[in-house]
């Protein structure tokens, strides 16, 4: 469950925000969303899984499991169940509408690569929207029994279900001493890999293969900067409030908003995602 805020119950300073009394209903009830994805993804991670592939896809390999779909669907039968009129949006079972100013945005599993490769950096993604727009995240690792939860002012690390700590990203004054992560560097087009390439020769520590939990450790301060493309509003929305409630950024390459996935770019600290957005405009889309 959530940390209640010291913040006031009106945050009329930034009115897209959850007011004490949502956060104290819905923070409580993403935990339990959380709770029923772990027990189907636990119950398949480091077993003989069934691997099915999802077919057109750019990378050509797109695998998904009965994980992936039984996590989704106990998700959405506890949102059918409690909050009816809420729409949802899912990476496997796709929209359902809603007639609500709500909605929740779904990855069952988030890095299913690295899940049916028995490696403990998927997660679960959880995000409600207000007219859509992520206002409460969650991103959730069974394995490592951690569980990252964001208001987009505010973020918390819980392990084995109990709070640690709030998050905070880490002061880092230059691109020259950042730590940069993204899923995988072959993911960026013709256009993108010149740009990639610079930014990552700018950098003093480059990491690989994470997936979600990349922007996890950015937010609890472990490294600096994520750049990614080709993302979906379901691999990102859920992570903006985590990111953002420890003091990052979130933004596509061109300095707005990135709710909707495709070119995104994360940071810690905010001199350096300056520098960062310099680097990527020329192949911005």
């Amino acid at each position: 469950m959530a940390a209640p805020s010291d913040n006031q119950n009106t945050r009329s300073d930034l009115p897209h925000l959850l007011c004490d009394d949502e956060r104290a209903k819905f923070g409580p009830f993403i935990t339990t969303l959380a709770d029923a994805a772990r027990d189907i993804t636990l119950k398949h991670f480091d077993t003989a899984v069934d691997v099915d592939v999802k077919p057109d896809h750019p990378s050509g390999y797109d695998p998904v499991t009965i994980a992936d779909r039984g996590a989704e669907q106990a998700i959405r039968a506890l949102l059918d169940k409690h909050y009816p009129d809420h729409g949802i949006r899912g990476e496997e079972f796709g929209v359902k509408a809603g007639r609500d100013a709500f909605a929740w945005v779904l990855d069952p599993i988030d890095g299913t690569r690295a899940f049916i490769s028995a490696l403990p950096v998927w997660g679960t993604l959880i995000a409600q929207t207000r007219n859509n727009r992520p206002v409460l995240g969650l991103m959730d690792q069974p394995v490592t029994g951690e569980r990252f939860i964001g208001f987009g002012d505010e973020a918390w690390l819980y392990k084995g279900g109990q709070q640690q700590r709030r998050l905070s990203v880490r002061p880092c004054e230059m691109l020259a001493l950042a730590t940069l992560c993204t899923t995988d560097p072959n993911l960026f087009n013709d256009k993108e890999r010149p740009a990639f390439e610079a930014l990552r020769k700018k950098t003093r520590l480059q990491r690989y293969g994470l997936d979600c939990y990349a922007y996890a450790a950015l937010a609890r301060g472990g490294i600096d900067v994520v750049v990614e493309s080709g993302l979906q509003d379901y691999d990102i929305a859920a992570l903006i409030p985590i990111v953002e409630g420890a003091g990052g950024t979130v933004t596509n390459w061109s300095g707005g908003p990135a709710w909707h996935g495709g070119q995104v770019l994360a940071t810690g600290d905010a001199r350096v995602h300056d520098e960062v957005l310099e680097i990527l405009a020329a192949a911005a889309a």
